[in-house]
């Protein structure tokens, strides 16, 4: 992993090999900020993105140093039964590179990705908890507006707070 010192990456973009996937899901793990069955939900959808979801417009990017490690990667696809909206699924930073701003490197792609494909606003959803202030406030600050909050989504407590980000401007 990165020892928090800046390197020299590069943005790698495309399909990304499957023996790279347990490594995207160890830097998820990794971060603390997600809970067991969502860091199975990604193995399962990693796989099934490689398997099929690609042909389907989904996109995974990963973000690698110079020497190939994984630091970041960001997940986004188009809504289902819409024209023009998308999701933003994943999006993590290996938590000793976090504050370099890679996030918001990795969401401006997945901004310009969507937008070139059609997209017209892009949607990201996170915990109304305490502990995902630091998310809240990161979409805050690359531009995105609370579009929804819906109460006890997750559990009692635990709100969805949905942004969105109009990529027409």
């Amino acid at each position: 992993m990165s020892s928090g010192k800046k390197t020299n990456l590069t943005l790698k973009l495309g399909k990304s090999k499957p023996e790279e996937f347990d490594a995207l899901v160890r830097l998820a793990t990794d971060t603390g900020m997600f809970k067991k069955l969502e860091v199975k939900v990604l193995g399962e959808l990693l796989r099934d993105w490689h398997t099929s979801l690609a042909k389907e417009g989904h996109i995974c990017c990963t973000l690698k140093e110079s020497d190939g490690t994984p630091v970041g990667f960001v997940y986004h696809a188009p809504a289902v039964m819409t024209k023009g909206t998308w999701h933003l699924y994943w999006l993590v930073v290996d938590k000793n590179a976090q504050g370099r701003g890679l996030g918001k490197r990795m969401v401006r792609y997945a901004e310009a990705d969507a937008r070139k494909r059609g997209g017209h606003h892009l949607l990201a959803e996170t915990s109304g908890t305490a502990r995902y202030a630091s998310t809240r406030t990161f979409y805050d600050k690359v531009g995105y507006s609370v579009e929804a909050r819906v109460r006890d989504f997750y559990a009692p407590g635990d709100d969805q707070v949905i942004y969105r980000k109009d990529l027409r401007r």
